[in-house]
């Protein structure tokens, strides 16, 4: 069946997007930081193309405690949606499927700006009743609702509940919420003590995107 795999942030699909060049049917496209660029990006991509499956995939913050850094977790959409063994129900084989390549089901909270602190996720957590939080599913979701293609939310944790992210990243985001690197290196000017907790999250990301691009690869294996 043809997929498409969205991803906010280029840095969240190159491990992914280095396995899934080779697969027929499979496409990969970066829609943007937020509910507002991921909405545009996949309605563009949608009038020209008509997958079977939407998958928006990245990052996620963790809000329940029980999330660990590197855990990747899914939540279906409300369409039923065809993965697998099309013998079985729909929606019972898509969560199964991902289930079985080491996603764990839980409830996503799309939120507007990031949830850079602990006290910030443990408010939401409280809020929400979330196990996670991210920016962009929400309107994808929507999306392929209207159009009545399957769609699924699968994430990876890049940081838990118990972390505060280094910095502030919703005060170095240019208007359309993409990393203004130009802030980013006064933020380091002013405050060098952050350079190690930024090399730190990258790495963090790093291994993060390489655990979703596992479980993403056995998705779309035969």
């Amino acid at each position: 069946m043809s997929v498409l795999f969205c991803f906010a942030l280029k840095e969240e699909a190159a491990p992914f997007h280095k396995i899934a060049a080779a697969r027929p049917g499979v496409c990969t496209i970066i829609v943007g930081v937020g509910r507002q660029n991921a909405e545009k990006a996949v309605r563009s991509f949608l009038a020209a193309s008509a997958p079977e499956l939407v998958l928006t995939c990245g990052f996620a913050g963790g809000l329940n405690p029980e999330l660990k850094l590197g855990e990747v977790v899914f939540e279906i959409g409300s369409r039923k949606l065809e993965v697998g063994n099309q013998s079985e129900p729909p929606q019972a084989s898509c969560y199964e499927e991902l289930f079985a390549a080491g996603a764990k089901p839980v409830k996503f909270f799309c939120a507007d700006r990031i949830a850079t602190t602990v006290a910030e996720k443990k408010k939401l957590r409280a809020e929400t009743g979330a196990d996670a939080v991210e920016m962009e599913s929400a309107a994808i979701q929507a999306v392929c609702r209207e159009r009545g293609i399957s769609c699924a939310t699968v994430r990876v944790i890049s940081d838990p509940s118990n972390e505060d992210l280094p910095l502030d990243f919703n005060a170095l985001a240019k208007p359309d919420k993409s990393l203004d690197y130009g802030k980013l290196a006064w933020a380091l000017a002013k405050s060098p003590g952050k350079i190690g907790g930024l090399r730190e999250l990258q790495k963090k990301t790093s291994f993060a995107a390489k655990q979703l691009a596992a479980v993403l690869e056995r998705i779309i294996s035969p």
